[in-house]
């Protein structure tokens, strides 16, 4: 039985949990084999945006679309007129603003760690442009994702990569304006086999330090090796205050790209644990942005995406309520069973009568998912798109 005091806390937390939606999630993509169309798919960012509000509308907590600007925005700055309206008309802001350097096939051989110059510089050139997007829409968070490495040994100098990255990452830095900032993410492998320039929390921490101040982590949880203690990288970047954001998924082999909490919730929650701690060990709060990064190549689009966000709160939720200053004591005492079980109390804690109940004091309905099943709105979106979408190949935003 949740006490009064627990329900509190969870109230508190879900106040102020938001988790940003991503455009691609709402569009028709696929895997490196080819994709599966579904007829009901966002093909325009207007019917991203459209989608998102359906979310946020029913979840109360995903007021931000992060933009990919070659598939959102193929015309730069000239279509930042169109995403202001759109913000707008569907009570959705732009949210983090996210270069693409990794499809255009000058990119094959690397994007900024490429030994080619002129493709350094194109790369550049396209991340910069993204950062006078993010100024002119008034978001915060630039956020690259690099396919750069190798496959085989010896075909690159790796160290010499190293460099171009740090020459590149300060250039960009230096366009920075103030309170936006930097997110560097990383990722072990995929599409690059034998090395990826930025492969671990470590290569990407120290890159974010040799940038610039304003630059940040991106912990993607599907960027992985399998029984990585995710919590633990956390744990670090929170210590040294460099942990900017999160791509939530999740992943049974590898970025297997799933519903977040679909097959690990135990890791989520933990994660969210190390940030609850954290804060009420410092009394106040991290700045750190959520969102969701997955394809949803099976499950309906919009149906998957309310599922995660409501997935997210429910252990959002659970997280905080965990009793800190009893665990503080248990750990320093090394009570081993009663720390861990403090924990483990805490999530096997149902929380979603909690979540329910917030959501009736927000005038939210109390099941996402049976309102937006409810609704109508997929049937009439349906019948509106389908033959857009199956009537010829959809691209993959």
């Amino acid at each position: 039985m949740t006490s009064q005091r627990s329900t509190e806390k969870a109230w508190k937390a879900l106040d102020r949990f938001r988790i940003e939606l991503p455009s691609w999630g709402f569009a028709n993509t696929g895997t490196r084999f080819g994709k599966f169309i579904q007829p009901a798919a966002a093909a325009t960012i207007e019917e991203k945006f459209s989608d998102a509000a359906q979310v946020h509308r029913l979840t109360g907590a995903c007021p931000t679309l992060a933009l990919h600007v070659q598939w959102d925005s193929p015309n730069g700055l000239a279509d930042v007129p169109e995403v202001r309206e759109l913000s707008k008309r569907f009570g959705i802001r732009p949210g983090s603003i996210n270069p693409n350097i990794f499809q255009d096939q000058e990119y094959k051989y690397g994007s900024i760690g490429n030994p080619d110059i002129s493709i350094r510089t194109k790369a550049i050139e396209h991340i910069l442009d993204c950062v006078r997007i993010a100024d002119a829409l008034q978001c915060r968070d630039i956020s690259p994702w690099f396919a750069d490495g190798s496959n085989y040994p010896g075909s690159q100098n790796i160290r010499k990569r190293i460099e171009f990255f740090e020459e590149g990452l300060k250039e960009v830095h230096c366009a920075l304006q103030p309170g936006q900032r930097l997110l560097i993410e990383y990722k072990p492998f995929e599409p690059a086999f034998y090395h990826t320039d930025i492969a671990d929390w470590g290569m990407a921490y120290l890159l974010a330090k040799e940038a610039g101040p304003q630059s940040r982590v991106l912990v993607d949880t599907g960027h992985h090796y399998q029984a990585q203690n995710v919590e633990q990288i956390v744990a670090w970047l929170l210590h040294r205050e460099m942990i900017g954001g999160f791509h939530f998924n999740d992943r049974r082999y590898a970025d297997d790209d799933l519903t977040l909490g679909s097959i690990d919730p135990y890791q989520v929650f933990r994660i969210f644990h190390e940030i609850h701690m954290y804060e009420w060990e410092k009394g106040n709060l991290a700045d750190i942005s959520y969102m969701v990064d997955q394809s949803h190549n099976l499950k309906g689009k919009i149906e998957a995406m309310i599922q995660t966000v409501c997935t997210a709160q429910e252990l959002f939720a659970r997280a905080a309520i965990v009793n800190h200053e009893r665990l503080a004591k248990l750990q320093q005492n090394c009570s081993l069973v009663d720390a861990e079980e403090e924990l483990r109390g805490a999530f096997w804690d149902d929380t979603r009568a909690i979540v329910k109940e917030w959501r009736k004091s927000k005038n939210l309905p109390e099941d996402p998912m049976q309102a937006f099943r409810e609704s109508g709105y997929l049937e009439r979106i349906t019948a509106e798109r389908r033959e857009k979408n199956t009537g010829a190949s959809a691209s993959y935003a």
